[in-house]
């Protein structure tokens, strides 16, 4: 039992005494007192690791341990995120320029490029409605608002597409790709004059060496022709648009970037269908594919075959990429692309190439990567 009593002087003169009252406290349960533990916090569970003592606890808050090589697990991590992007790269890169020679030699023995484009489209439907098919790849969950909002970007998908493969089929895929390397320079105009968007002066002053080393690559182009010209700014202009209705119809919609590629081939080879038997025609189609076997034999039709696969299989590497990398890095690999796929096909076909072209060459393409920077 507690009882205190005191008696306190206030100063020396005094004599007065305080004195307190014993105060009287119930006694305590028989059970006795228990000690705090963490079964006492109802709102709380008990896991049997917090039940470990003080220097276990701390152990475990202490920074990860080194693993045997002296890599830590975010080290590892971070490294086996940047090989994964690295074959991404290769794999794309690889993949363009393996498209791009069969596309040539197609179109050199066949020169009938709204077949060949319905072909490359038809191969990369046909192998992902047997991936949806077989389960290896999981079908997108698409309603009609998503075809209705894919349906602008297919259109202008489908006329880049074409005009592409229309230039590759007048002149060389070195002069195509230089040309295309100008694309940015019409994304940045549409983008101020259609939609009003305005760009740091770094952005304008980088489309100079753009349109100046396209400029100069075409003027020194030794086979120079204007259908193939026409038909690489056409695409320019066509796959502007379609990153354009892509950002702006498109948002929202929660598909993977090789099932978005996958129905967007579907929808642009629907689009494209009857354009192809318009323009060209069975008829022609059977006359140059004999024409091209006697040729060139069996190998054609592996040719063929090969183009119209590796198109497919580089687009959806592509798409694939955008997920595990940020716009300027895509960018970047673009630019790199493009400069493989020069490269490439200079040496496989034995492109005439002059010191002045050349020169054209590498100035649009260094513009195009000043611009990628200036643009982030």
């Amino acid at each position: 039992m507690l009882a205190a009593a005191a008696s306190v002087r206030l100063s020396p003169a005094s004599t007065t005494k305080l004195t307190f009252k014993p105060i009287h406290l119930p006694p305590l349960p028989n059970a006795g007192l228990r000690p705090l533990s963490l079964s006492a916090r109802p709102l709380y569970h008990q896991e049997p690791f917090l039940a470990a003592s003080r220097d276990d606890r701390a152990a475990s808050m202490a920074p990860p341990a080194a693993t045997a090589d002296g890599a830590r697990p975010v080290e590892t991590a971070e490294t086996a995120r940047s090989a994964k992007i690295g074959v991404y790269f290769a794999t794309w890169w690889a993949l363009n320029v393996i498209f791009n020679i069969y596309n040539k030699k197609v179109l050199n023995a066949f020169p009938y490029p709204w077949l060949t484009s319905t072909l490359s489209l038809a191969a990369g439907s046909a192998i992902m409605l047997a991936s949806w098919a077989t389960r290896i790849a999981e079908a997108p969950q698409t309603d009609l608002d998503f075809w209705k909002a894919l349906s602008p970007v297919a259109i202008a998908h489908t006329i880049g597409h074409v005009a592409a493969t229309v230039s590759m089929a007048k002149v060389a895929v070195s002069f195509t790709h230089i040309i295309k390397s100008g694309e940015p320079a019409f994304s940045v105009l549409v983008s101020r004059f259609f939609l009003g968007e305005h760009f740091p002066a770094s952005v304008y002053f980088s489309l100079l060496p753009i349109i100046g080393g396209c400029a100069l690559a075409a003027v020194t182009e030794l086979n120079f022709n204007m259908t193939g010209f026409m038909g690489a700014m056409i695409s320019n202009l066509a796959f502007v648009f379609r990153n354009i209705f892509s950002k702006k119809g498109m948002k929202g919609k929660s598909v993977s970037g090789m099932n978005y590629y996958a129905c967007l081939s579907m929808l642009s080879l629907v689009i494209l269908l009857p354009f192809a038997f318009a323009m060209e025609g069975p008829k022609v189609w059977a006359a140059g594919w004999q024409n091209a076997v006697a040729e060139i034999g069996p190998n054609f039709v592996w040719w063929v075959a090969a183009q119209s696969v590796f198109y497919h299989l580089y687009n959806q590497v592509s798409y694939m990429s955008l997920d595990e990398i940020s716009p300027l890095t895509f960018s970047v690999g673009n630019t790199m692309k493009r400069i493989s796929v020069i490269v490439a096909s200079i040496i496989i076909f034995h492109t005439p190439v002059q010191p002045i072209n050349a020169l054209g060459a590498a100035i649009a393409i260094l513009g195009t990567f000043i611009y990628s920077q200036a643009k982030q």
